[in-house]
Protein backbone atom coordinates (compact mmCIF):
# COMPACT_ATOMS: atom_id res chain seq x y z
CA UNK A 1 0.00 0.00 0.00
CA UNK A 2 1.74 2.94 -1.51
CA UNK A 3 1.81 6.15 1.10
CA UNK A 4 3.17 10.05 0.55
CA UNK A 5 4.06 12.28 3.76
CA UNK A 6 4.50 15.88 3.17
CA UNK A 7 5.54 18.75 5.71
CA UNK A 8 3.26 21.77 5.18
CA UNK A 9 4.80 24.90 7.11
CA UNK A 10 3.91 27.75 9.18
CA UNK A 11 4.22 30.87 8.09
CA UNK A 12 5.09 34.44 9.84
CA UNK A 13 3.91 38.05 7.91
CA UNK A 14 7.23 40.34 8.31
CA UNK A 15 4.95 42.78 7.21
CA UNK A 16 1.15 43.09 6.96
CA UNK A 17 -0.76 46.88 5.54
CA UNK A 18 -4.49 46.92 5.49
CA UNK A 19 -4.93 49.19 2.65
CA UNK A 20 -9.00 49.37 2.49
CA UNK A 21 -12.04 47.37 2.56
CA UNK A 22 -13.19 45.83 -1.24
CA UNK A 23 -16.04 45.71 -2.96
CA UNK A 24 -15.87 41.72 -3.01
CA UNK A 25 -15.66 41.91 1.05
CA UNK A 26 -12.40 41.27 1.40
CA UNK A 27 -9.28 44.21 2.61
CA UNK A 28 -6.97 44.89 0.56
CA UNK A 29 -3.40 44.01 1.93
CA UNK A 30 0.52 44.10 1.00
CA UNK A 31 1.95 41.62 3.50
CA UNK A 32 5.55 40.24 3.45
CA UNK A 33 5.50 36.38 4.33
CA UNK A 34 7.87 34.13 5.29
CA UNK A 35 7.55 30.22 6.03
CA UNK A 36 8.86 28.34 9.12
CA UNK A 37 10.27 25.12 7.96
CA UNK A 38 10.45 23.76 11.34
CA UNK A 39 7.40 24.30 12.68
CA UNK A 40 5.00 21.70 10.48
CA UNK A 41 1.77 19.65 10.24
CA UNK A 42 1.79 16.52 8.78
CA UNK A 43 0.08 15.34 6.04
CA UNK A 44 0.28 11.65 5.09
CA UNK A 45 -2.10 10.00 2.15
CA UNK A 46 -2.61 6.65 2.28
CA UNK A 47 -3.95 4.28 -0.94
CA UNK A 48 -7.33 3.53 0.26
CA UNK A 49 -10.67 2.13 -0.93
CA UNK A 50 -12.50 5.57 -0.95
CA UNK A 51 -11.83 8.98 0.48
CA UNK A 52 -11.50 9.53 4.46
CA UNK A 53 -9.86 12.56 6.64
CA UNK A 54 -9.04 12.05 10.20
CA UNK A 55 -6.89 14.48 12.08
CA UNK A 56 -5.48 14.19 15.04
CA UNK A 57 -6.64 17.25 17.36
CA UNK A 58 -10.07 16.67 18.54
CA UNK A 59 -10.86 20.44 18.32
CA UNK A 60 -10.11 20.65 14.36
CA UNK A 61 -13.52 19.86 12.69
CA UNK A 62 -13.39 16.10 9.95
CA UNK A 63 -16.32 17.27 7.92
CA UNK A 64 -16.77 19.15 5.07
CA UNK A 65 -15.97 22.75 6.81
CA UNK A 66 -12.07 21.90 7.15
CA UNK A 67 -9.81 23.21 4.71
CA UNK A 68 -8.20 20.11 3.68
CA UNK A 69 -11.38 18.58 2.77
CA UNK A 70 -12.53 21.58 0.81
CA UNK A 71 -8.76 21.28 -1.41
CA UNK A 72 -9.96 17.47 -1.96
CA UNK A 73 -13.47 18.43 -2.93
CA UNK A 74 -11.78 21.28 -5.32
CA UNK A 75 -9.33 18.61 -6.68
CA UNK A 76 -12.00 16.05 -7.99
CA UNK A 77 -14.30 18.72 -9.45
CA UNK A 78 -11.23 20.48 -11.29
CA UNK A 79 -9.32 17.11 -12.21
CA UNK A 80 -12.88 15.07 -12.74
CA UNK A 81 -11.78 12.06 -10.37
CA UNK A 82 -12.60 10.96 -7.30
CA UNK A 83 -10.24 10.88 -4.23
CA UNK A 84 -9.91 7.50 -2.85
CA UNK A 85 -6.92 8.21 -0.12
CA UNK A 86 -7.11 8.18 2.98
CA UNK A 87 -5.85 11.83 4.46
CA UNK A 88 -4.41 12.11 8.11
CA UNK A 89 -3.35 15.46 9.62
CA UNK A 90 -1.04 15.64 12.31
CA UNK A 91 -1.11 19.33 13.71
CA UNK A 92 1.51 21.01 14.93
CA UNK A 93 0.68 24.54 14.01
CA UNK A 94 -1.67 25.69 16.57
CA UNK A 95 -4.82 26.70 15.43
CA UNK A 96 -6.27 30.38 15.59
CA UNK A 97 -2.91 31.65 16.16
CA UNK A 98 -2.02 33.58 12.56
CA UNK A 99 0.21 31.10 11.43
CA UNK A 100 -1.62 29.91 8.41
CA UNK A 101 -1.76 26.11 9.57
CA UNK A 102 -5.08 25.05 7.88
CA UNK A 103 -3.93 27.36 4.88
CA UNK A 104 -1.08 25.54 4.56
CA UNK A 105 -2.68 22.36 5.19
CA UNK A 106 -4.87 23.05 2.13
CA UNK A 107 -2.02 24.19 -0.11
CA UNK A 108 -0.26 20.96 0.93
CA UNK A 109 -3.65 18.77 0.17
CA UNK A 110 -3.47 20.22 -3.45
CA UNK A 111 0.22 19.58 -4.10
CA UNK A 112 0.20 15.91 -2.59
CA UNK A 113 -3.04 15.00 -4.84
CA UNK A 114 -1.53 16.32 -7.78
CA UNK A 115 1.74 14.36 -7.11
CA UNK A 116 -0.19 11.09 -6.58
CA UNK A 117 -2.04 11.93 -9.75
CA UNK A 118 0.57 12.44 -12.14
CA UNK A 119 0.37 16.17 -12.43
CA UNK A 120 -2.27 16.28 -13.83
CA UNK A 121 -3.62 20.29 -13.06
CA UNK A 122 -0.05 21.41 -12.59
CA UNK A 123 1.08 24.73 -11.05
CA UNK A 124 -1.08 27.16 -12.78
CA UNK A 125 -3.94 25.50 -12.25
CA UNK A 126 -3.26 24.43 -8.68
CA UNK A 127 -2.66 28.03 -7.60
CA UNK A 128 -6.43 28.83 -8.83
CA UNK A 129 -7.85 26.63 -7.07
CA UNK A 130 -5.89 27.39 -3.86
CA UNK A 131 -6.55 31.34 -4.36
CA UNK A 132 -10.81 30.02 -4.71
CA UNK A 133 -9.99 28.15 -1.47
CA UNK A 134 -8.79 31.14 0.98
CA UNK A 135 -6.37 34.20 0.98
CA UNK A 136 -3.68 33.05 2.10
CA UNK A 137 -3.30 29.75 0.51
CA UNK A 138 -1.40 30.50 -2.91
CA UNK A 139 1.70 31.57 -0.87
CA UNK A 140 2.00 28.13 0.53
CA UNK A 141 2.14 26.41 -3.40
CA UNK A 142 5.50 28.54 -3.81
CA UNK A 143 8.70 28.58 -2.28
CA UNK A 144 10.71 30.79 -0.34
CA UNK A 145 9.40 34.63 0.87
CA UNK A 146 7.05 36.39 -0.79
CA UNK A 147 5.09 39.94 -1.20
CA UNK A 148 1.40 39.00 -1.69
CA UNK A 149 -1.04 41.67 -2.33
CA UNK A 150 -4.93 41.72 -3.69
CA UNK A 151 -6.28 40.03 -0.56
CA UNK A 152 -3.64 37.60 -0.24
CA UNK A 153 -3.69 36.15 -3.96
CA UNK A 154 -1.37 37.74 -5.68
CA UNK A 155 1.77 36.04 -5.25
CA UNK A 156 5.15 38.31 -6.04
CA UNK A 157 8.55 36.16 -5.02
CA UNK A 158 11.33 38.53 -3.35
CA UNK A 159 14.22 38.98 -5.92
CA UNK A 160 16.12 39.56 -2.01
CA UNK A 161 14.96 37.22 0.62
CA UNK A 162 14.98 38.70 4.18
CA UNK A 163 17.60 36.89 6.43
CA UNK A 164 16.96 34.34 8.72
CA UNK A 165 15.20 35.42 11.75
CA UNK A 166 15.80 33.99 15.34
CA UNK A 167 12.26 33.82 16.65
CA UNK A 168 10.12 32.95 19.27
CA UNK A 169 6.41 32.50 19.28
CA UNK A 170 3.96 32.49 22.43
CA UNK A 171 0.72 31.89 22.07
CA UNK A 172 -2.47 31.76 24.52
CA UNK A 173 -5.25 29.36 24.65
CA UNK A 174 -7.61 31.18 23.22
CA UNK A 175 -7.88 31.92 18.93
CA UNK A 176 -8.58 35.06 17.26
CA UNK A 177 -10.78 34.45 14.44
CA UNK A 178 -9.40 35.88 11.13
CA UNK A 179 -12.91 37.41 10.18
CA UNK A 180 -13.45 39.28 13.43
CA UNK A 181 -9.85 40.81 13.23
CA UNK A 182 -10.62 42.10 9.87
CA UNK A 183 -14.31 43.18 10.95
CA UNK A 184 -12.65 45.46 13.77
CA UNK A 185 -10.01 47.28 11.75
CA UNK A 186 -12.01 49.91 10.18
CA UNK A 187 -13.23 51.12 13.37
CA UNK A 188 -10.62 50.16 16.07
CA UNK A 189 -8.22 52.70 17.80
CA UNK A 190 -4.31 51.85 18.87
CA UNK A 191 -4.27 51.63 22.42
CA UNK A 192 -2.31 54.33 24.58
CA UNK A 193 1.14 53.30 25.43
CA UNK A 194 1.17 50.48 22.75
CA UNK A 195 3.17 51.88 20.39
CA UNK A 196 2.06 50.30 16.40
CA UNK A 197 5.42 51.94 14.68
CA UNK A 198 7.53 50.14 12.45
CA UNK A 199 10.43 48.29 14.30
CA UNK A 200 13.63 48.17 12.81
CA UNK A 201 15.35 45.24 13.13
CA UNK A 202 17.94 42.64 10.70
CA UNK A 203 17.52 45.24 7.53
CA UNK A 204 14.09 44.97 7.66
CA UNK A 205 11.43 46.99 8.87
CA UNK A 206 8.03 44.80 10.99
CA UNK A 207 4.70 45.85 11.46
CA UNK A 208 1.11 44.56 11.61
CA UNK A 209 -1.76 46.99 10.99
CA UNK A 210 -4.25 43.93 12.90
CA UNK A 211 -2.35 44.44 15.95
CA UNK A 212 -4.72 47.33 16.38
CA UNK A 213 -8.48 45.50 16.42
CA UNK A 214 -6.67 42.67 18.01
CA UNK A 215 -5.40 44.07 20.98
CA UNK A 216 -8.45 46.72 21.56
CA UNK A 217 -10.66 43.60 21.95
CA UNK A 218 -7.79 41.59 23.42
CA UNK A 219 -6.01 43.29 25.56
CA UNK A 220 -4.04 40.02 27.24
CA UNK A 221 -1.95 39.97 23.85
CA UNK A 222 -0.98 43.88 23.93
CA UNK A 223 0.24 43.18 27.33
CA UNK A 224 2.35 40.31 26.15
CA UNK A 225 3.75 42.61 23.42
CA UNK A 226 4.80 45.00 26.14
CA UNK A 227 6.20 42.35 28.18
CA UNK A 228 8.33 41.05 25.20
CA UNK A 229 9.30 44.50 23.93
CA UNK A 230 10.73 45.22 27.72
CA UNK A 231 12.69 42.09 27.89
CA UNK A 232 16.63 42.57 27.01
CA UNK A 233 16.50 39.22 25.11
CA UNK A 234 14.72 40.53 22.08
CA UNK A 235 14.82 42.89 18.85
CA UNK A 236 11.28 43.19 17.96
CA UNK A 237 8.15 41.68 18.52
CA UNK A 238 4.72 41.64 16.28
CA UNK A 239 1.22 39.92 16.57
CA UNK A 240 1.55 36.69 14.34
CA UNK A 241 -0.66 37.83 11.13
CA UNK A 242 -4.69 38.21 12.48
CA UNK A 243 -3.10 36.29 16.07
CA UNK A 244 -3.63 34.94 18.55
CA UNK A 245 -0.34 34.04 18.91
CA UNK A 246 3.35 36.59 18.90
CA UNK A 247 6.64 36.47 18.27
CA UNK A 248 9.74 38.07 19.05
CA UNK A 249 12.68 38.47 17.27
CA UNK A 250 15.58 37.28 19.30
CA UNK A 251 19.30 38.26 19.89
CA UNK A 252 21.79 35.92 18.21
CA UNK A 253 22.13 34.80 22.91
CA UNK A 254 19.35 34.87 23.57
CA UNK A 255 17.79 31.70 25.48
CA UNK A 256 14.36 31.25 23.66
CA UNK A 257 13.31 28.67 26.26
CA UNK A 258 14.54 30.30 29.27
CA UNK A 259 12.24 33.12 28.01
CA UNK A 260 8.86 31.10 27.28
CA UNK A 261 9.64 29.67 30.96
CA UNK A 262 9.99 32.92 32.49
CA UNK A 263 6.94 34.65 30.20
CA UNK A 264 4.90 31.18 31.53
CA UNK A 265 5.48 32.35 35.47
CA UNK A 266 5.00 36.24 35.28
CA UNK A 267 2.05 36.15 32.54
CA UNK A 268 0.21 32.70 31.60
CA UNK A 269 1.19 29.58 32.63
CA UNK A 270 -0.92 27.80 30.01
CA UNK A 271 1.52 29.76 27.29
CA UNK A 272 2.34 27.31 24.11
CA UNK A 273 5.76 28.26 22.65
CA UNK A 274 7.53 27.55 19.58
CA UNK A 275 11.42 28.92 19.23
CA UNK A 276 13.59 28.23 15.73
CA UNK A 277 13.87 30.59 12.72
CA UNK A 278 12.50 32.19 9.63
CA UNK A 279 13.37 30.19 6.02
CA UNK A 280 14.30 31.91 2.90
Amino acid sequence: MSTLTLQAPAKLNLTLRVLGKRADGFHEIDTLMVKLPGLTDQLEFRQNAGFSFHCDDPEIPGDETNLVVQAVRAYEAAAGIACVDAITLRKSIPHGAGLGGGSSDAATTLLGLDQLHDGRLGAARLKELAASLGSDIPFFMTPGAARCRGRGEIIEAVTQPPPALRVLLLKPCFAVPTLDAYGRWSGSHHLPGISAAPQKTNGISLVNDLERPVFSKHRFLAELKLWLMDRCETLATLLCGSGSAMFAVLRPDADAEALAKCARHELDPGLWHWAGSTGA
